[in-house]
């Protein structure tokens, strides 16, 4: 990098100081947190995608897609299940939770169940988003070390710090809309990686076509239950029941749909959602199918990624060889001139500001209303501002925390993560849907389905390893349905239900236009995985 690099990587961040100052106003907790419920679709479904497609997808999934032993373009198989989930989140779940007029979704469970339903919720979330969020950081903040050559410690420091700047000022609209410029600049960053490494690619006759392997996407005999994982099934019934929980019952993203203006500025954002993200995925997993069959015709190109594997994690090295994050940071250091280099920087800082913005906001929203403002007193507006303001610093101490003490784990606790989730979207899920349309369910039930879903999904994970970890989606909303069934008609106590909102799934909200289009959009996107690997053969 040189001065015109570090010019506009030092302009982003000081725009993104200006941009929390400029949004500074902010009087209570829907104003903070919810941006005063004024926010339009476009800005939100931009900040939905962003919280989503992380620094890490930027890295990790092209590498995954170009350079990953056992990697290819089934990565894409992760964007199957969106369109679906959508017409879930629409027709089903969001109606109720925006007209109950809350800006914590755990509250709808204590409203409709107890206390103690919220509460588990409430730490559940709090604890694995800042743990996850943290590992994240660590990542990205070690390979901008190696890309920008300054310190690992001031790296963290560059990201988080900022983030938290910004958040703190500015709440859920400095949020929102530096998400929104984020995630332009991060697909402005893609394309640019994905044009040069298409002429570079280009300029070597001696490539004759990308590796079969890696084209292949749908696979309808993979039912992942024997070790074998991105089957065409688990990804779309499994991954249907993670997205519907992801973005329907999970603070960082449901409290993007509850800032929104009505429902249905609502339902023009997940349309925009289920219809954009596969495109985007897209165009980087095929950035990092052009930019890893460079590596195989350059062995310079193989050359760097070694040495910068052995210079920045020489136990990686010493254990398995090349680290194949390292493709796309080696790619634009060494092979984009320089001005667009600071570009992509940029592009890799606003992923990672995107989702740790999403992600402090959320805890902070989650801490405040779920703590402090919980029952009957509530607090004072500027009481409220003061805690929620503390609250945004102190998540993003934690997440630093769980930066340094998570994140250099090899991969491990990012694996741990992904099982934990999926252990819990599930049974979270279920509570949702047993609040809004089982009347019958009593709080002793939802508890009991709600911890023994979680407890019976860990056991069977520990029993039966070679199960792909995306259906315990599935099997914990099952279990959980089951159980808090069971024990509210053995366990008859008094039904609470303090929603006051009155919700029915009429017929013109299924018929819809908005599901006949993401429902055609799903059948889109199968066909057109199936054919891509005869069209890129």
């Amino acid at each position: 990098m040189n001065w015109l690099d570090f010019t506009i990587v030092i302009a982003y961040l000081v725009g993104f100081l200006g941009l929390g100052y400029f949004f500074k106003e902010n009087k209570n907790a829907k104003d903070y947190f919810l941006g005063g419920q004024s926010m339009g679709w476009f800005p939100l479904s931009l900040s939905t995608m962003a919280t989503q497609l992380s620094a890490i997808s930027f890295i990790s999934a092209p590498a995954f897609v170009g350079l990953a032993q056992n990697g290819g373009m089934k990565w894409l198989t992760f964007e199957l299940a969106v369109p679906l989930a959508m017409i879930g989140i629409m027709v089903l779940i969001i109606p109720p939770l925006y007209r109950a007029n809350i800006v914590s979704v755990y509250e709808f469970a204590e409203r409709r169940f107890s206390v103690s339903t919220r509460i588990i919720l409430s730490i559940v979330f709090q604890i694995a988003r800042s743990l996850s969020t943290g590992v994240a950081v660590f990542a990205i903040a070690m390979i901008l070390q190696a890309v920008l050559n300054i310190s690992f410690h001031y790296t963290i420091a560059l990201i988080i710090v900022i983030t938290i700047a910004y958040s703190y000022m500015g709440g859920m609209k400095a949020v929102v809309w530096g998400d929104a410029i984020q995630m332009i600049i991060l697909f402005l960053g893609l394309l640019i990686c994905l044009v040069y490494g298409w002429q570079t690619l280009g300029s070597h006759p001696e490539f004759t076509g990308f590796d079969a392997g890696r084209l292949q996407i749908i696979d309808f005999s993979n039912l992942g239950v024997s070790g074998d994982e991105y089957g065409f099934w688990p990804m779309v019934l499994g991954g249907l029941f993670l997205y519907l929980s992801y973005y329907g019952t999970d603070q960082t993203q449901a409290q993007r749909l509850l800032s929104a203006r009505n429902e249905s500025t609502i339902k023009k954002l997940l349309m925009a959602n289920g219809l954009l993200r596969f495109p985007v995925v897209f165009v980087y997993c095929i950035m990092g199918l052009i930019i890893g069959g460079l590596v195989t015709v350059v062995p310079e190109f193989s050359t760097e990624i070694a040495a910068m594997t052995q210079t920045h994690y020489p136990e990686f090295y010493a254990t398995s060889g090349v680290k194949p994050d390292l493709m796309i940071p080696v790619f634009i250091i060494k092979y984009l001139p320089h001005g667009l280099i600071g570009i992509l920087i940029v592009g890799i800082l606003s992923a990672a500001m995107s989702s740790l913005s999403s992600t402090i906001n959320s805890l902070g929203a989650v801490t405040v209303e779920d703590i402090f403002n919980r029952g009957t007193k509530k607090l004072d507006d500027q009481t409220y501002m003061k805690y929620s303001k503390m609250s945004i610093i102190f998540w993003g101490i934690v997440c630093i925390g769980a930066a340094y003490l998570f994140g250099n784990s090899e991969g491990t606790v990012i694996e741990l993560i992904n099982i934990i989730s999926s252990q819990f979207n599930g049974p979270i899920l279920a509570t949702f849907v047993i609040a809004i349309f089982i009347k019958r369910v009593n709080h002793i039930g939802m508890n009991a389905g709600l911890i023994g879903g979680v407890i019976i999904n860990i056991l069977i994970k520990i029993n039966f390893d070679n199960i792909f970890w995306i259906w315990f989606n599935l099997t914990g909303f099952i279990l959980t349905l089951i159980i808090a069934l069971v024990v509210s008609e053995l366990y008859k106590v008094k039904i609470k239900d303090d929603l006051n909102v009155k919700f029915t799934v009429h017929r013109k909200d299924i018929l819809s236009k908005e599901v006949f289009i993401l429902a055609g959009f799903f059948v889109a996107i199968v066909l057109f995985s199936i054919a891509l690997p005869s069209m890129l053969s």
